[in-house]
């Protein structure tokens, strides 16, 4: 019998345990090879506007997802091998030399990986067409996808995937030879000791945890910074990573001890067993919960940003852009040229079409106010409320006298007692005009430019202030399914210089958050999953590990007369603890961090973003819940036959 015919009796025989580990290498590797695929498709990129953005994208995600598999892969690796050390000791008494074994389980973790890289690519090859179409859709692109093979793709997926199962091949090799014989028949006598809690590593780590919590929710300054950022929110990430650590070192094991404390609660059914088995493994597994909880928190606070960025670009290019099309009036021969291509597409008829005359002057706020203000954009009533009626806005003004209404600073949440009865100075030439505000309005009027700062005068006044400075008029048009006229806005974008920090046209705004939002909800919604796959792979390999050690200690309970129903209940709610605990935290931790993230990206300023957080958090459990009926239906076959 040769080595590779007895390799390929190990795997056959330890089939059951390899499975988790081979599926989620193959998903890694289906995975990178969309990713690569994408980059390389021609079609996809002329199809979009972010094409530079998208092969930057992919590639760095490439590079996370091959270190982050890397590291799984690793782990697992060293993982399968520790949970054979018996079977190595048996070839070891029977007269096999280390190398040998080595070069046997080398063998078997080069065969798998070689199998899981011809499936991956062959899976890739034929889903690459559903992933394309799901990153089109998501961008709203009209590209027809046809299947294609990317020799390119293939490529580099080999020789990057062989490159770290060599890597990880040698790994398992090498460790052969850190084992000693005696150690090998003994590894699943050698239990941990029930840890010792301590008190104040319990308070450290709440302290630590409310601290870092504290840390992330604190109101902005005045002037956010570099230098703040980093020592605030850097200290804030430190004391999470301890505090999370010191958690589940040992205040799950303060609360574990604390438990056992209660006799009447203890000495109920298998109570006793359960907390007993925690508190032998929680030690061992403080490093891997840890692990789990952060990585969790960062995929669930990532993927909630970006799907909420998706769910609200609309309102946001509305808010940005508020008609399909805007231009400044440089004459009736321009003008006449835009309205001509405007009109001409029969598709999207013009609903309203309206000018909106604008005064820029220098201004002076009479009360403190943390935001750029000049200069300070002037329009009288009557164009704001025609504004507002093309719009389909209720809300309307009256002015008169000095009397004046702010509208909002987009990308802020300033209320209307801000600027209530306070004043304004605006300074025309040779001359001064005080106003009071009297109102706050929402929803801007052009696109936007920084500074953002528009106020509303009576009629009376504007026409005052027009005889002493200039006027400038703005051309606006709000067309009937305004974000499919890709056409016209790009006949237009020729044509037009662009007079605002945003486009001009709300399809171009539209199509870029679109998809820009699109691809990082793509990239970080697969990533996520290989996460989560990888993740959950590990608490899997853990709880098999313990199975494995736990065979004789279960026997013992059944002789004792413990039927099977409430071994199998007991080991429900071992594993519900091992999976929950991580993923419970990882929920609290990504949910203060959304909350950080989603008032300092300004895009997401007063965005609704409870639906996506929701689906965002359902997903995450929903999956989880999977692997953990996995673990139990796997760990009772184990120890419960």
């Amino acid at each position: 019998m040769t080595l590779f015919s007895l390799a390929g009796k190990n795997m056959k025989g330890n089939y059951g345990n390899y499975l988790v580990y081979f599926i989620s290498l193959v998903f890694s590797i289906v995975i990178y090879y969309t990713f690569v695929s994408l980059q390389y498709s021609e079609k996809i990129q002329d199809s979009i506007e972010l094409s530079d953005t998208m092969s930057f994208m992919f590639m760095v995600s490439s590079v996370v997802l091959i270190l982050f598999v890397a590291v799984f892969i690793l782990y697992s690796n060293s993982f399968f091998t520790r949970q054979r050390k018996k079977e190595v000791g048996l070839y070891s008494m029977l007269g096999l030399p280390k190398k040998t074994i080595g070069k046997m389980l080398f063998y078997e973790n080069l065969i798998m990986g070689f199998i899981a890289l011809v499936i991956g690519i062959l899976l890739g090859t034929l889903l690459s067409n559903l992933f394309s179409m799901i990153l089109v859709n998501l961008m709203g692109s009209a590209a027809e996808i046809d299947f294609g093979i990317s020799i390119q793709a293939i490529m580099q997926t080999a020789i990057v995937f062989m490159v770290i199962i060599l890597f990880t091949s040698f790994q398992g090799y090498r460790l052969i030879f850190r084992f000693k014989l005696i150690e090998l028949f003994h590894a699943e006598k050698q239990g941990e000791q029930e840890p010792k809690s301590s008190l104040v590593s319990t308070i450290m780590a709440v302290i630590l945890l409310v601290g870092s919590y504290l840390l992330i929710l604190r109101q902005f300054p005045d002037e956010l910074t570099i230098e703040y950022l980093m020592k605030n929110y850097g200290v804030a990430l430190v004391a999470l990573i301890i505090g999370t650590h010191l958690f589940f070192r040992s205040v799950t094991v303060f609360l574990l001890k604390l438990s056992k404390r209660n006799k009447s609660h203890l000495y109920k059914g298998t109570r006793l067993i359960e907390t007993s088995q925690l508190l032998h493994r929680i030690r061992g597994n403080a490093r891997t919960f840890t692990v789990i909880a952060l990585l969790s928190a960062a995929t669930i606070s990532f993927f909630g940003v970006t799907y909420s960025g998706y769910y609200s670009n609309e309102k946001n290019a509305e808010e940005m852009v508020p008609f399909s099309y805007v231009h400044l009036s440089k004459g009736q021969e321009f003008d006449a040229k835009v309205k001509n291509i405007i009109v001409n597409d029969n598709e999207h008829p013009v609903k309203a079409e309206l000018e909106v005359p604008i005064i820029e002057v220098t201004g002076e706020l009479l009360f403190p106010l943390d935001y750029e203000w000049n200069p300070v954009k002037v329009l009288s009533a009557s164009t704001f409320n025609e504004v507002s009626k093309a719009l389909d806005r209720e809300q309307m003004v009256t002015l008169t006298g000095n009397q004046a209404a702010v509208i909002r600073p987009r990308l802020t949440e300033y209320t209307e007692a801000a600027f209530l009865n306070k004043e304004i100075t605006l300074h025309l030439p040779q001359s001064k005009q005080t106003l009071a505000f009297t109102s706050m309005v929402v929803g801007s009027v052009l696109p936007f430019d920084y500074p953002d700062f528009y106020i509303v005068v009576g009629d009376d006044t504007f026409a005052e202030m027009g005889k002493k400075q200039e006027v400038l008029t703005y051309k606006a048009y709000e067309v009937k399914d305004e974000k499919t006229t890709e056409a016209t806005s790009k006949k237009l974008e020729e044509f037009v210089e662009q007079d605002f920090q945003v486009s001009s046209f709300f399809y171009m705004d539209y199509k870029e958050g679109k998809e820009g939002n699109a691809l990082m909800l793509f990239i970080l919604g697969f990533l996520g999953l290989v996460f989560l796959a990888a993740t959950g792979s590990i608490i899997y390999f853990k709880q098999l590990t313990e199975a494995n050690e736990a065979k004789d200690n279960y026997e013992i309970l059944r002789k004792l007369g413990v039927s099977k129903k409430d071994i199998r209940n007991s080991i429900r709610k071992q594993t519900f603890f091992v999976f929950g605990l991580p993923l419970l935290l990882g929920i609290l931790h990504g949910s203060i961090i959304l909350n950080f993230t989603t008032n300092f990206i300004s895009d997401l300023i007063g965005a609704s973003i409870m639906v996506p957080i929701l689906t965002a958090m359902i997903a995450f459990v929903m999956i989880y819940l999977g692997y953990y009926v996995l673990t139990v239906n796997t760990y009772n076959k184990m120890v419960n036959k």
